[in-house]
């Protein structure tokens, strides 16, 4: 029979407890149907709608896309991770500045400026995440807000002014590619067909690596490290690994998003002192509306938020003053009614719903017999 010392008995259950969470292996089960039936719809409407929709609504897609895909990488730092950080914009920026110089510099393609766009941007993740390792909270917080407003200087820096690494590169930090480097390389599809496709691919590809990193032992260190620090210090989880591995990953995931946001909009901008503060903060509004904590609710949150900001914009043209505002308070209303996102609604909704068809099925099988 075990005993537990009476100063370490609650540490001792706690790390047991830890253990066995990080040693689970990822449970197997039958094949959900309603899921995959629904996933099945879902990929046939959005392989079908760059087809049906003109340029304009697939640019707005695109963009909703590569929110999407920053989002998620926000999502994998503060939902699953724990760390806050409102600062992710400089991150996006500096993908979106290496994919705007290897091309206007270097007269790269663009396809294989991505993969240096997320290693460039994973290297500066790493060098945020190891100060970030000795603060948390409010504090972290602050840090990387100073990051996301400190990047346009930088990046201005680098692009323009006598001193500039780069001369003539489009002027005032604004990088433009030719329009001819984004020519689709497909001879069917149109070139904002294929910036759609090449989005929603990359998108694909890095939310199934998501789903699969936090269904396996490292996704269940990363949130073990959010929920039960010591404990999972005390089974051998490498917190400092742990942290930075996230930081870096998180990054490279906006710095992809950047890189796709130069084919998409076509330029890389730091011109505004306060542009990637402001995309920093769409980036938790996407995650916060959609879902902390869970796979598919940072691209609901960043598809909602998207066309809610067209569409206010829309509403109020040549009152920009009044289309923040509008697009605030509907925010709030979805907060507040969703406070578990819009996904945690939705599932609740089919929770409530599947209860009270099988309460009827119940009910008419008493009656039967």
């Amino acid at each position: 029979m075990s005993t537990i010392d009476e100063d370490t008995g609650s540490a001792g259950l706690v790390s047991a407890e830890a253990a066995a969470e990080l040693a689970q292996p990822v449970a197997g089960g039958g094949i959900p149907w309603v899921r995959l039936g629904v996933g099945l719809v879902l990929a046939a409407v959005a392989l079908y709608l760059p087809f049906y929709y003109g340029p304009d609504t697939n640019k707005l897609l695109s963009q909703a896309i590569y929110l999407a895909i920053a989002a998620q990488g926000l999502n994998l730092l503060t939902g699953f991770n724990g760390q806050v950080s409102i600062g992710h914009g400089a991150f996006f920026g500096v993908g979106a500045f290496t994919t705007g110089i290897l091309m206007t510099e270097y007269n790269w393609y663009f396809e294989p400026t991505i993969i240096v766009a997320a290693l460039v941007a994973a290297l500066v993740g790493v060098v945020v995440g190891f100060p970030a390792l000795r603060v948390r909270g409010l504090y972290l917080a602050l840090i990387t807000l100073g990051l996301a407003v400190l990047f346009p200087r930088l990046a201005s820096k680098v692009v323009d002014g006598p001193d500039a690494i780069f001369q003539g590169s489009g002027g005032v930090a604004l990088l433009r590619p030719e329009r001819s480097e984004f020519e689709s390389i497909v001879s069917w599809l149109e070139n904002d067909q294929w910036e759609y496709f090449l989005c929603l691919g990359i998108a694909v590809l890095l939310f199934v690596l998501a789903r699969n990193l936090m269904t396996s032992r490292m996704g269940r260190a990363i949130v073990a490290t959010r929920d039960r620090e010591i404990a999972a210090a005390t089974v051998g989880v490498n917190l400092s690994g742990v942290k930075v591995g996230t930081f870096a990953l998180s990054a490279a995931y906006a710095g992809v998003a950047g890189s796709l946001a130069v084919m998409v909009d076509k330029v890389a901008d730091a011109t505004n002192p306060i542009l990637y503060f402001e995309l920093s903060i769409k980036f938790l509004v996407a995650v916060v509306i959609g879902g902390a904590a869970t796979i598919l609710g940072p691209a609901l949150g960043a598809v909602v938020l998207t066309f809610l900001e067209d569409r206010t914009d829309t509403l109020i043209e040549g009152k920009e003053v009044l289309s923040p505002a509008l697009l605030g308070i509907a925010l709030i209303i979805i907060v507040f009614v969703l406070p578990e996102g819009l996904l945690g609604g939705i599932r609740r909704l089919v929770n409530r719903v599947s209860t009270r068809w099988a309460g009827r099925r119940s009910a008419s099988g008493v009656n039967r017999s």
